[in-house]
């Protein structure tokens, strides 16, 4: 059949007169239109179909393509994306590559502030101040073991009470406000760990606080749970004393050979509440060691126990000739409030708590009466360290009821206790340098003044974490920077801006005193050679400087006209004492951007339940 028939049958050509007939002419329109479909047909056809039909396509230049599996490109493309990564190698990754290879000059972190560097001289005091068989590590050269001997006499304390710290310019242990320091430095540690870690002095705070707790807990049976008596004293002092003892005798610790008697208290609410304090709060600190923070836990409760007893309510210093004219206790119930809020946090026995907020200790102790002097914290009065400690738990937690209302009365209080701090509400007199006279200008007015700025600093870190902007005294509305500014100036008062222009932090700054009055910074340390009770007296009397810089101690301070003397023989100005350095540091970590200016919220609370009550237990299996 004929490739154009597309009628079928066979194709006859006629030729002759038949060609002009109507139904030829019609067959001739009918294949001339076929014709024209055709060609319409080979022009609809793609490339690849017309080169089948008509061979390869002379005319036109065809795309050459690269098959790589599973996609295909054309050689224009490739060589575009092959020249397009190469300019990008040297534009981009070339430069990188060399900036890479170069050697780095890393930028020097921003200087510490003026308070991180106090605070590292502030904390050296205390390695001044260690007696007992000092590390290698304690890093004042010009001291040595002493007091090795102390309590050797004791038949129930196996090595004598060997350790612990002196308290000031002599070599007395008092073991009452040796007790509040250890606490004041653990509370710092708890709130502003980050702030340590970030000056690196985290691990010295922690042994300075082991040195203290460790002693604590040769000073009773602390393996028992109930006890009749605690070692309160190593050393003494007669007023006016003409024989050899630690005020009389002007001697190094490591030469002393006159005795040292140990003070025994079998009734004693205050000295007990406070070492209760220390070592619950200690016993967060070491929250790691767990036999260490349970060994300090157990001590802690059965010291507590010892204050509570009904029988012993007899303030431990009571009548004692060696204690009662240097750290007099004016009552206890403070420390109860003190350390059930510690134990509390340490255990998170809700009857620490109940006691705490159960209404006769605030009564007992007046903490609601509002007598300026209860304002003031220190080695004696607890009550606005322990209500601000309370409040804490109100505005973080909230346990609501039954303690909500007492808690939210210490809150009151602590708020007011801060307007007191304030010059605008004229509750205490000021120097005209500008220092709060916490004491009624009697000598030692730095040490309140430190706890003061400690306190206030903390309160606004706490507001600052619940975001309250500020708080209300009387109509006044008092913004947090207003109350921070007031902890600065103390402190900067401390560290130099003052009328004297001196620095009362030793070792801090180009003038500070020269003269302490310390026993072991006042006498050379020339080897071998001892002085006697009485040989000493030439370097107490001498007008020559010390010859050993006690760094970090912070002295009593200047009188309330801003003046200050830099002699050795009044105590009053040059003395530095633990209860008051505790202060400081505690006041100066509190201040220091090092770390961030923020507070711990939670690691206080790690022992302490939840106060809602229990989920009921599930019902019992259903039986049919």
């Amino acid at each position: 059949m004929h490739s154009g028939n597309h009628w079928g049958g066979t194709l006859e050509i006629n030729g002759g007169g038949d060609s002009g007939t109507e139904d030829e002419r019609s067959r001739n329109m009918e294949w001339e239109k076929l014709q024209q479909q055709q060609q319409q047909q080979h022009r609809l056809l793609d490339e690849t179909q017309q080169s089948w039909l008509l061979g390869p396509n002379q005319g036109k230049k065809k795309k050459k393509y690269v098959d790589f599996g599973c996609i295909m490109c054309s050689h224009k493309a490739l060589k575009y994306t092959i020249w397009s990564l190469v300019i990008a190698f040297f534009v981009i990754a070339l430069p990188i590559i060399i900036a890479k290879s170069l050697p780095k000059h890393k930028s020097s972190p921003s200087p510490p502030d003026n308070y991180t560097l106090a605070l590292h001289k502030a904390l050296l005091f205390f390695n001044a101040q260690k007696s007992g068989k000092l590390p290698k590590s304690n890093g004042i050269p010009w001291r040595g073991n002493s007091g090795l001997e102390d309590g050797k006499d004791l038949t129930d304390v196996k090595g004598g009470l060997v350790g612990g710290y002196y308290d000031a310019g002599d070599n007395i242990k008092f073991h009452f406000p040796m007790a509040y320091a250890m606490t004041m430095l653990s509370w710092s540690l708890i709130e502003y760990r980050h702030k340590y870690e970030a000056i690196d002095e985290y691990n010295h705070v922690r042994d300075l606080i082991k040195w203290g707790t460790d002693y604590f807990l040769l000073t009773f049976n602390s393996s028992a749970t109930h006890i009749d008596k605690i070692y309160s004293q190593v050393g003494y002092s007669v007023v006016n004393s003409s024989t050899p003892d630690d005020h009389y005798c002007w001697m190094r610790p490591e030469d002393m050979n006159y005795e040292r008697p140990v003070q025994t208290a079998t009734s004693g609410p205050d000295l007990a509440g406070e070492m209760a304090a220390a070592m619950a709060a200690a016993s967060i600190v070491f929250q790691d060691d767990a036999a260490y923070s349970k060994k300090l836990i157990k001590g802690a409760e059965t010291v507590f126990t010892f204050a509570r007893d009904f029988g012993k309510r007899t303030p431990y210093c009571r009548g004692n000739p060696y204690i009662e004219p240097f750290y007099n206790s004016s009552g206890y119930f403070d420390e109860y409030m003190w350390g059930a809020a510690w134990l509390f946090y340490a255990t998170g026995n809700k009857t620490y708590i109940a006691l705490a907020t159960n209404s006769g200790i605030p009564k007992n102790s007046k903490a609601f009466y509002m007598i300026p002097d209860l304002s003031v914290p220190s080695w004696d009065n607890k009550l606005p360290s322990a209500m601000l400690l309370l409040m804490r738990l109100r505005i973080f937690l909230g346990p609501g009821y039954p303690y909500e209302d007492m808690l939210k009365s210490y809150h009151n209080v602590t708020g007011l206790t801060m307007c007191s701090y304030l010059q605008q509400f004229k509750v205490f007199n000021w120097t005209k340098g500008g220092l709060i006279q916490l004491n009624h200008g009697n000598p030692h007015s730095l040490q309140y003044v430190a706890n003061a700025a400690f306190l206030a600093s903390l309160y606004v870190d706490y507001l600052n974490a619940s975001s309250i902007p500020g708080w209300y005294c009387g109509p006044n509305f008092i913004t947090l920077e207003t109350l921070r500014s007031f902890a600065e100036s103390q402190i900067k008062y401390i560290l130099g801006e003052n009328p004297m222009k001196m620095s009362y932090l030793v070792g801090y700054g180009s003038k500070f005193p020269r003269h302490v009055h310390h026993r072991g910074a006042s006498i050379p340390n020339n080897g071998n050679e001892k002085y006697s009770c009485t040989g000493g007296w030439k370097w107490r009397d001498s007008r020559n400087p010390n010859p050993h810089n006690i760094t970090g101690a912070m002295v009593g301070g200047p009188i309330r006209t801003d003046n200050f003397q830099d002699v050795r023989t009044n105590f009053n100005y040059t003395e530095p004492t633990l209860a008051g350095n505790a202060g400081l540091v505690a006041a100066l970590v509190s201040l220091t951007a090092s770390g961030g200016m923020m507070i711990d919220k939670n690691t206080i609370f790690s022992a302490v339940p939840p106060f809602y009550p229990p989920s009921p237990p599930p019902p019992a299996p259903w039986k049919p």
